[in-house]
């Protein structure tokens, strides 16, 4: 069972979460998700536990509790959706010169 935690304090690492949720089952696999840029946590992980009755009382009793000073929120992982390329929120550079003709001033218009 693959499990999301969420809202967790900054200096928690993997080992810390493999710790926490080892006391339900056995842990597969534990990481905290970390910003490229920063190299800091982004505050939220993922614990990879092979039995799925362990992995529902782990989410049971882990859940809205406090852990390292912050009230974790603690779920099953949703499946990764894939975005299509581009979709990202940048402007398409690769633009083939369809649709609008860029702005032109009026100046420049009566000056041909």
């Amino acid at each position: 069972m693959n499990i999301y935690v969420a809202n967790l304090d900054y200096s928690v690492n993997a080992q810390n979460l493999r710790e926490l949720f080892a006391a339900y089952g056995e842990v597969d696999s534990a990481k905290v998700i970390m910003d490229r840029e920063t190299g800091r946590s982004r505050g939220f992980g993922f614990v990879e536990m092979g039995n799925d009755e362990d992995g529902q009382r782990a989410i049971d009793q882990l859940n809205q509790s406090e852990y390292e000073g912050k009230v974790i929120r603690v779920s099953v992982a949703r499946p990764r959706t894939e975005k299509p390329q581009g979709q990202r929120g940048h402007f398409n550079r690769e633009r083939t010169g369809q649709g609008r003709q860029p702005h032109r001033r009026d100046s420049e218009k009566h000056a041909e």
